[in-house]
């Protein structure tokens, strides 16, 4: 596996870490913060989970299939901290390092599916 792939497999994986504490930091004595916190749960693990998949892959196709998948997994990530912090009182201070890199990883996905469909077919 080349620098590139590893390093993204590295900072993926520190994401779902990332959503894994905050997500232990919660006040789970609340429902819908118990809720909403496990569907960021699920959602924020899932962008490593789907990039690994995404990094072996045996087609183009199936790489693009992944890699979308991993930028709407993050988008979901987003809007679990969205209504965390707006219908749950959670500090915007709290959610923004995971908002953040969400963002940049959405970025880097989009941009990677996009570089792909654009490559010639061998």
């Amino acid at each position: 596996m080349d620098d590139k792939k590893q390093a993204l497999r590295k900072r993926t994986k520190g994401f779902a870490s990332c959503v894994v504490k905050f997500y232990i930091s919660l006040d789970k004595s609340r429902e819908e913060i118990r809720v909403l916190g496990r569907q960021l749960l699920r959602s924020g693990t899932s962008v490593a989970a789907n990039y690994r998949e995404a990094s072996r892959a045996r087609s183009d196709n199936e790489f693009i299939a992944k890699i979308e998948l991993c930028a709407q997994e993050a988008d979901e990530t987003q809007l679990w901290l969205e209504l965390l912090q707006d219908d749950c009182g959670i500090a915007g201070i709290a959610t923004q390092p995971i908002w953040s890199e969400a963002d940049e990883l959405i970025a880097i996905f989009t941009t990677m599916a996009k570089n792909t469909k654009k490559k010639p077919e061998e």
